[in-house]
């Protein structure tokens, strides 16, 4: 089941989610035109690598691109190929506009960060001795997916779905959509090993519970 919009008007200009979706374009450009040598440094120099960040590992200097905490952040931002890429993105640009609709330009770009931040530690605090460099806005935009089931359950959302060889389009709610979404990550994190690579399930869940857990508090007073 593909997301493809949703039917939810806004009554701002998304320019943070707007912005923060060409930041990770540009930056994943960027990635690849560095070569896989380059491409490789940034992931692991910009990337949370949790036994790095937890204290438990140091990176060579050639790789130590900035202090590990940073790297909370700056992991966001980077993606480890392009489906990885147009997947955050999809949900993001379908998402985000109407969360930073109640809570405002900076307000959201705060929540945005603080989910992302919790999603780091949900993965890492876990496999505090990993070694594998965790990217991607997925915990971020985990967040947002939070917020958006948490204020607008039972806007339609425009999904694509198979039956058998054949492609069809139906509209359901939200909670329907972003429901079955975290029951495939709480489902997918009980069947990965906490500290090997692949998906990170379990940042997606820590995203999503910090997005519901952070909402009210960063809502416009208008919209609470």
């Amino acid at each position: 089941m593909i997301p493809l919009r949703d039917e939810n008007p806004v009554s701002i200009v998304p320019l943070v989610s707007w912005g923060l979706i060409a930041a990770c374009v540009g930056i994943f450009v960027f990635q690849v035109s560095l070569g896989a040598e380059g491409f490789n440094r940034l992931i692991f120099g910009l990337g949370v690598i949790p036994a790095v960040l937890l204290g438990h590992a140091h990176l060579p200097p050639e790789l130590e691109l900035v202090p590990p905490l940073v790297t909370v952040f700056s992991s966001m931002f980077l993606h480890g190929g392009w489906l990885h890429l147009a997947g955050n993105m999809l949900y993001l640009w379908i998402f985000a506009d109407n969360i930073e609709d109640r809570m405002g330009p900076a307000r959201f770009l705060l929540f945005y960060l603080a989910c992302g931040a919790g999603a780091v530690f949900a993965q890492a605090l876990p496999a505090p001795q990993s070694i594998v460099p965790m990217v991607g806005a997925s915990g971020a935009i985990s967040g947002v997916l939070g917020a958006y089931l948490l204020l607008f359950p039972r806007a339609r959302v425009l999904v694509l779905v198979p039956f058998g060889f054949v492609l069809q389009v139906i509209r359901l709610p939200a909670v329907w959509v972003l429901g079955l979404w975290f029951l495939v990550q709480l489902l997918s994190s009980l069947a990965a090993p906490a500290a090997e690579g692949g998906v990170a399930f379990r940042a997606h869940l820590g995203g999503f519970i910090a997005g519901l857990l952070l909402t009210p508090l960063f809502l416009r007073r208008s919209a609470r």
